[in-house]
């Protein structure tokens, strides 16, 4: 979200609406795999999905008889040591990545949670956001359950362990359909991986084949990162229980509508993934082409903001004609620098990050893509950086519609009196970050690049956008 903090000055991509978390689950089959280590496909799988949070990772790993973890604040190199992993043993695993929009969190809000009951124990990572989350907690602390954090996937444990009488299956199902809001869930117990997603689809998780195992994930990219295979997405209701049987599938609730997250195309995934049958990378570049065709104006040159902007950018140069040119280096190897390490003039932080190429900008009139405006400070920085370097014109394009509303299901925004869009019209917020123009590709040309051609479409969320959502809210 954008700040005035100082990390989010150095870490302009931090000026962004965040997704909450990413998601791993490896299962390897026993008689092949004697002397494997779920962990290791694991750690990899994390790194790939390390875009997904930055504020602290997880793994647990079972060997058929106990479950163990290590979970910390941090990047996944900061977090996880190959000495670490050498030390574990098992041929099931599940990890997280997590982002937190608390600038100060306990180490016991970073997942998996394992819970341990009469029948063994479980491991779960869990995005998304449970609508009713104190609603549920009230009731099991009333039944004297006592909880760690707050985290989401700590109550779906507790939940799914309150009824382990029922076995696991069935456990599952009652708690998930006495559940309300967005999420992809995976559960480790010391015999077999579970993967769920919500009744809506909001948030991804797909499906993958080993070389003698499977991979559950938030994203497609992690498993290319393991050498896997993609086989399909987890559909919206379904239950998929992967065991030394193979994958058995069923689903807890009839299925009327897909809602996947459209900032899932627009920000979050990885150019390189695929989610719900929709190439991430082909959805920007119609994006920037549809932007192009609604907003054009007369130009020299199309940037793209790295990272998430660029593929609409490119988008926008073949749709325009206007060649596209690099316009910005981002430094990819600043880390994060404390507070007390720079000087107080936070506001030069900004071009740490990123700098503008002065042979690509001077005396150009430029057309600048990125994927959204949040606050505006980071717009407003850019504009600055760009009229340092000598850009004649600025004009801002915009590859998604106005964000007015907050978002419910997992994804990290503030109310909308912090959204800029949501107290000024873009003529208004044009003036406000200093560039010559400034515009937005409308709701229909997004929801029109987020349809698969060679699929039947299917809804996207539009929450932010619209203030509808596709499960009934409180604010």
């Amino acid at each position: 979200m954008e700040t005035d903090s100082l990390d989010m000055i150095i870490n302009p991509e931090e000026n962004k609406i965040k997704d909450k978390c990413g998601i791993i689950g490896i299962y390897l089959n026993k008689e092949n795999n004697q002397n494997s280590n779920a962990a290791w496909a694991t750690y990899y799988g994390l790194y790939s999905l390390q875009h997904r949070g930055q504020k602290a990772v997880g793994i647990a790993i079972a060997d058929g008889k106990n479950i163990c973890h290590i979970k910390g604040k941090g990047l996944v190199s900061d977090v996880l040591t190959p000495e670490q992993l050498q030390d574990f043993s098992g041929h099931i695993s599940v990890g997280h990545v997590l982002h937190s929009s608390e600038k100060k969190f306990l180490v016991e809000e970073v997942q998996p949670f394992v819970t341990q009951f009469k029948l063994g124990g479980i491991a779960v990572v869990q995005n998304g956001s449970l609508l009713n989350y104190d609603e549920i907690r009230h009731t099991m602390e009333e039944k004297g359950a006592t909880f760690v954090s707050n985290s989401n996937a700590e109550l779906i444990a507790k939940m799914i362990a309150s009824n382990y009488k029922k076995g696991m299956e069935r456990s599952l199902a009652d708690a998930i359909q006495g559940i309300k809001g967005s999420f992809a869930l995976a559960v480790m117990t010391k015999d077999c991986l579970i993967g769920a997603r919500d009744i809506k689809g909001i948030r991804p998780l797909c499906l993958g084949k080993l070389d003698g195992g499977w991979i559950l994930a938030s994203e497609s990219c992690a498993i290319d990162a393991v050498n896997g295979t993609f086989v399909r997405d987890i559909q919206p209701g379904e239950i998929v229980i992967i065991s030394n049987d193979g994958v058995l599938s069923f689903f807890f609730s009839e299925v009327k509508e897909k809602c996947t997250c459209s900032f899932e195309y627009l920000y979050f995934a990885r150019p390189d993934s695929v989610i719900d049958g929709i190439s991430v990378h082909e959805a920007r570049l119609r994006m920037g082409a549809l932007l192009a065709a609604e907003n054009p104006v007369k130009a020299d040159i199309v940037i793209g903001v790295p990272d998430s902007g660029l593929g609409a950018a490119i988008g926008y140069s073949k749709g325009s004609g206007i060649p596209y040119a690099m316009g910005i280096a981002k430094n990819r190897y600043i880390g994060r620098i404390r507070s007390s390490s720079i000087p107080e003039d936070k506001d030069k932080m900004y071009f740490i990050k990123l700098n503008a190429i002065k042979s690509d900008i001077k005396g150009k009139r430029v057309i600048v893509v990125d994927d959204s405006i949040i606050g505006g400070k980071t717009s407003r920085h850019l504009v600055q950086m760009l009229r340092r370097a000598g850009a004649k014109e600025i004009h801002m394009r915009i590859a998604s519609p106005p964000i007015k509303y907050p978002c419910h299901f997992g994804i990290d925004t503030t109310g909308s009196s912090e959204l800029i869009s949501s107290l000024h019209n873009a003529t208004e917020l044009c003036k406000e970050i200093g560039a010559d123009s400034l515009a937005f590709i409308s709701l229909e040309g997004m929801m029109e690049s987020l349809q698969d051609v060679k699929r039947k479409t299917f809804g996207f969320c539009q929450g932010c956008f619209i203030g509808k959502y596709p499960i009934p809210v409180q604010e």
